[in-house]
Formats: C-alpha cells, sequence, structure tokens
C-alpha cells in the first residue's frame, strides 16, 4: 500500500510507526572504489519495500558502484531529494502521489537541462502501458524499464542512462519508436538550433503556462533575464507573441 508520507534514509530504516518522515538526502559515500565506476542515484517509489529491495540489490557501493543518496516517496519529496542532492540518475516511478513522475519531471526540467552536471532520469515501473511510457519519454527521462528487471540488468542500465545512453525493457522500445516517428517536427530542426540552452528551457516553461515570476523562480535568474531570453526567442523564431510560441512548441512536442 502506497506510503506517500515517507523518505526513508538509504539503509530503508523507516521512523516512528505512524510518524510522518520528510523527505531527507543520504550522505555521501566513498566514490573512489567498485572498479573505478560511480554513479549516485536517487530511488523515488511510493512503496517503501520496494525502495528497501532496490537498495538491497544495487546497493552495494563497492560490489556494484551504485551510491544511493536519497529515496523519496511523492513529487515533491522528490523534487526536493532531487535538488538537494544533484544525483546523476534518478530512478523513478510514473505513478506517485502528487502528480506523478511526469510531474517530478516537469518541476526538475532545470537540472535535466544542465549542461556541465546534467540529471538523468531512468523510469522503472510495473506499467508497460503505452501511454504511460511515452508521457515520461516526452518529459525528458532517458530510459524505462519495468520492475522485472533483474539486478544486474539494472545496475548495466542506470550506467548507461548516466553516459547519455536511452534504455528500454525490449517491448517498450516500439511504444516510443511508433510515436517519435508520427511527429510532424523534422529530425534536425533549424529554428530550435538557433535557440541557445536557456532560451530552451525559458521556451519549455512558457509553454507549459509559467508565469514570467515562476520561470525566474524555476531557472534561478530575474524577470529580467526572463524577459530577455523571451524577447529573443520569438525574434529568432519569428514569432509575436507567447501564444504563438506555446504553439510553435507544442507542434514539435516540446511542451
Amino acid at each position: 500500500m502506497s506510503d506517500p508520507s515517507e523518505a526513508t534514509e538509504a539503509n530503508g530504516t523507516a521512523g516512528a510507526a505512524g510518524a510522518a518522515e520528510p523527505a531527507r538526502s543520504i550522505g555521501d559515500g566513498d566514490r573512489d572504489g567498485g572498479g573505478g565506476r560511480r554513479v549516485r542515484v536517487v530511488l523515488v517509489d511510493d512503496h517503501r519495500m520496494f525502495r528497501t529491495g532496490v537498495q538491497a540489490e544495487i546497493g552495494r557501493t563497492e560490489e556494484t558502484g551504485v551510491e544511493v543518496v536519497g529515496e523519496a516517496a511523492d513529487v515533491d519529496q522528490a523534487v526536493t531529494v532531487i535538488t538537494a542532492t544533484r544525483p546523476e540518475v534518478v530512478l523513478l516511478d510514473v505513478h506517485l502521489p502528487g502528480g506523478g513522475g511526469v510531474e517530478v519531471l516537469r518541476r526538475c526540467a532545470p537540472l535535466m537541462a544542465d549542461a556541465e552536471q546534467p540529471v538523468r532520469f531512468l523510469a522503472l515501473s510495473v506499467s508497460d502501458a503505452a501511454e504511460d511510457v511515452i508521457g515520461v519519454i516526452r518529459g525528458g527521462a532517458r530510459g524505462y524499464v519495468t520492475k522485472t528487471i533483474t539486478g544486474a540488468d539494472l545496475i548495466d542500465s542506470v550506467f548507461r542512462v548516466q553516459e547519455g545512453d536511452a534504455v528500454f525493457s525490449p517491448r517498450l522500445a516500439g511504444f516510443v519508436l511508433d510515436a517519435f516517428a508520427s511527429t510532424d517536427a523534422p529530425p534536425v530542426d533549424e529554428d530550435l538550433d538557433r535557440l541557445t540552452q536557456r532560451e530552451r528551457e525559458v521556451l519549455r516553461l512558457i509553454a507549459r503556462g509559467y508565469a514570467y515570476k515562476e520561470i525566474a523562480k524555476q531557472l534561478f535568474i530575474s524577470v529580467k533575464t526572463v524577459e530577455s531570453h523571451v524577447s529573443a526567442v520569438l525574434r529568432k523564431l519569428q514569432l509575436s507573441n507567447r501564444h504563438e510560441l506555446t504553439r510553435w512548441a507544442t507542434a514539435r512536442r516540446l511542451v
């Protein structure tokens, strides 16, 4: 049964019975062993027992190279822990209290877009429904595997996502190929290529309906800087207002 108020430390130890636990990060461990490969991971799933099992399976850092630096059980906790720990990979359940995995991706968009230290997401879910797979991939996840995956394959998938690869359980890859084969956007979009990385971030947030103040808060910049970026985007794309910009972004499935 879901326990949306909990977010435990990596050893799976629960708090007092019936007491809600705040989201918290787990201290960094040694990163120099495990054959030289290390990856910092956050587990996001609303089932404590599942998180504990994954931690036990892949979190033996000296053996696996995987260091679990935080856990969360709902959307708000996930955003808090991910922002605080800046992991390299997040194992993300699709169905979560507070809006689901897609909402976590939406709120963590600036972290995914960080060119120097990107946070990458790998969906790990019991669901193999096409709409769930496509939803999180369009939200920015680098892959999607089901909970039937073996521990060894999950570790391999985490490292591949860390390196920038896209990873899918075999039958799920077809959903993604079919979905993106139907898009009207060209493989290389010259208009989009004119925009800087920051301008693309602002574009996506504008298209999602964010106000300038909200964008400024999300990206840790001033409202004036947001306005400057929006003006630059409109000029480069030869658009007149944010409504046209939203239609442009939606047509290219950037929202």
